[in-house]
């Protein structure tokens, strides 16, 4: 016969200011195989886990059941203490009677009460049942991949990489440094981007423990944590970077344009091209999209002859080549190539983009001097389509009159409810840059509020104002497109109450973060849920801040919410950190809350193998006949197949027939 412990907490006045903790206990004391029944103040403290060893050390309890929090935080604390006094940890079920009671029913005391006194019994007719369980471990691949190659994946992919794990770091773009390789400078500092962006993009492509791929995808995923199976797509550059210099002289000869994506598409680029004058790695790459197949021939054809010298007939990009990295003669595969890794951990840090202006048709978006603050972040960079002057997209003129437009897209029920953090800061560093720059200039800036809540950031907002760049508290309304493209902004200042009306030649929009469209496509590979805004969701928001519900993935940087560079750095590191540990360890626990497959019982129908979501079961031949079977460390405990088998030859190890009986049994009682 099991003999039973049962401890109610009062999570100070948390449950018992709703709960009577004393009626609960009594009550338990009631229920069959009940020996002991105590309660706490804070049964999580190291009073009242002293109080459950002590009860085990002595042989009164066998079977534990805690009545208090959310297993979810608190389960493991408790599993923990029992296996350090002697007992087999699985032998303990968890009571929430604060999430599932005193939380949800706040203003009726005596309801709470008898539900929490349900909940309690289900609790103590499971663990009546339960049976001991032993851990089970795999053994981990040591190698980690890094999705993403921004600063926030660069910093996570050198942190594991100078732990000494192999280091997989996988960028869509041509080259590696995400949006702040497009910053001209860096707030509060006021630091050049590239200069400190640059040495980190050079020591991750430089570094022995880290394998760079660039243009490549995640194609697919399968595995789980410390055996992760991944397929990268290298998308087809269609130029030989073993031979590539990244001299550049087919971008300057391809006479195909298109609109230049790091330029913000203020600026056009060549189909044939380098990302940027600090790319790593600097490679050329040639966009077929925008290929216009010059010399009349495509990819994959052999040239025609010239019939007066007798020589091939070569498209610019190939006849500037002196590496003869480009051979259009080859007959590239569109799709590119398939590589195949195995990695123990993954660390997400794709990144953001921000919104496109069309979104906001009161601004004026047709307007070619009404532009989002990334774009005019490229037109004050030295590397920009200017070449840092600033002037106006229109007519190439310096502006006299700049507004600032904040909150665009952020902060609103139409668009995305939550607040973009960095908006504020990048838009007084752009301002405090123009004013130095030019003096005479009139920068206004319209805040909903300002929000400059990091180290030295409160100090740089009112450096702005000291400068004489005007902050008006309150939205603007709306802009109206006047003559020789200026615009008449409509507005309205809270502090003097007052509407404002005035003409601006150039307006900036600090529009909203948010996930790229291909972030869905990246989830449903990877298995990664969303959050109410639309970023990946983290496992906890306080507790599990890089973890994922998906062990072995963890998030770092904008991809997980919105965040200036400090914070995604220090996410990085924390997310290197935790992805380090199963590889370090070099095995991971395999939870024993599995499936398992009695063959003799197993009729082979095969109803369970599509509807297990982690594909963990396959058909093997047992006894001359096809019967289940179930990948232990690919199942996660879901039970679907546990309910769907129609012989009953499935079992969920700590959710047993009996257990589970025994539960309903208790909470219809």
């Amino acid at each position: 016969m099991a003999k039973v412990g049962v401890y109610v907490c009062h999570c100070g006045s948390n449950i018992a200011g709703v709960i009577d903790v004393a009626t609960v206990r009594d009550f338990a004391e009631t229920l069959p195989d009940v020996v002991i029944a105590r309660k706490d103040l804070f049964m999580c403290s190291d009073s009242g886990q002293e109080m459950v060893k002590q009860d085990v050390r002595d042989g009164l309890v066998d079977r534990v059941v805690v009545a208090a929090c959310t297993p979810r935080t608190h389960e493991p604390i408790f599993r923990a203490a029992i296996e350090k006094a002697g007992l087999n940890k699985y032998l303990f079920e968890m009571a929430n009677i604060r999430d599932q009671g005193s939380w949800v029913h706040g203003h009726d005391h005596e309801g709470a009460t008898e539900k929490a006194k349900k909940i309690v019994a289900s609790a103590v007719g499971k663990a009546r049942f339960l049976e001991p369980l032993e851990d089970k471990f795999v053994p981990v691949t040591n190698a980690a991949l890094v999705i993403g190659a921004g600063i926030g994946g660069i910093s996570a992919a050198l942190e594991l990489a100078n732990m000494g794990h192999k280091t997989y770091l996988v960028e869509k773009r041509p080259s590696i440094g995400g949006v702040m390789a497009q910053l001209d400078k860096t707030f509060p500092t006021n630091d050049c981007s590239a200069c400190i962006l640059t040495p980190k993009m050079v020591e991750a492509y430089n570094h022995p423990n880290i394998e760079t791929l660039t243009y490549s995808e995640v194609d697919d995923a399968s595995g789980y944590i410390g055996n992760f199976t991944i397929k990268i797509r290298q998308k087809q550059t269609y130029v030989d970077w073993s031979r590539c210099t990244g001299c550049g002289d087919c971008a300057t000869k391809c006479p195909a344009k298109t609109a230049d994506e790091f330029n913000a598409g203020l600026s056009d680029r060549r189909a044939a091209y380098i990302m940027f004058p600090q790319a790593v790695p600097k490679k050329a790459v040639v966009d077929i999209n925008h290929c216009i197949n010059c010399a009349d021939r495509d990819i994959g054809t052999l040239p025609k002859i010239n019939k007066k010298t007798g020589r091939p007939i070569l498209a610019p990009c190939e006849r500037s080549c002196q590496a003869e990295a480009i051979n259009r003669s080859i007959a590239h595969n569109p799709d590119g190539a398939i590589r195949k890794i195995e990695v123990g951990s993954i660390v997400i840090a794709t990144g953001y983009q921000v919104m496109d202006k069309d979104w906001f048709k009161e601004m004026a978006p047709a307007c070619p001097n009404v532009i989002t603050a990334l774009q005019l972040e490229r037109i004050i960079s030295a590397t920009g389509p200017t070449e840092g002057k600033l002037l106006r997209p229109s007519d190439k003129e310096k502006p006299r009159t700049i507004t600032f437009v904040s909150c665009m897209g952020s902060r609103d029920e139409h668009f995305h409810t939550y607040c973009s953090r960095f908006c504020c800061m990048y838009m007084i560093k752009q301002a405090r840059l123009i004013k130095e720059k030019y003096p005479d200039m009139v920068i206004n800036m319209h805040f909903i509020d300002v929000r400059a809540a990091g180290k030295e950031y409160d100090e740089y907002y009112v450096g702005a104002r000291k400068m004489g760049i005007n902050l008006f508290k309150g939205k603007v309304g709306g802009l109206e497109m006047l003559t020789e493209d200026k615009l008449r902004v409509l507005a309205y200042d809270m502090e003097s109450a007052t509407s404002i009306e005035y003409e601006s030649d150039l307006v900036v929009l600090a529009t909203a973060v948010e996930l790229p469209p291909d972030a869905t496509a990246l989830a449903q590979k990877l298995g990664l849920q969303f959050c109410g805004s639309n970023f990946f969701r983290e496992l906890h928001p306080k507790l599990g801040p890089v973890e994922t519900a998906t062990e072995g993935l963890f998030l770092a940087g904008c991809c997980q919410g919105p965040k200036d560079i400090p914070d995604t750095v220090a996410q990085a590191k924390g997310a290197a950190a935790a992805a380090a540990v199963p590889l370090a360890q070099g095995r991971v626990r395999i939870d024993p809350i599995i499936s398992e497959v009695h063959s003799e019982k197993c009729s082979g129908c095969g109803i369970c193998i599509p509807l297990c979501p982690y594909h963990a079961i396959t058909m093997q031949t047992y006894a001359d006949r096809p019967r289940a079977q179930i990948e232990m460390s690919s199942c996660k405990g879901c039970g679907v197949c546990t309910s769907a088998c129609p012989s009953g030859a499935i079992v969920l190890h700590g959710y047993e027939e009996s257990q589970i009986f025994a539960q309903i049994e208790a909470l219809t009682a």
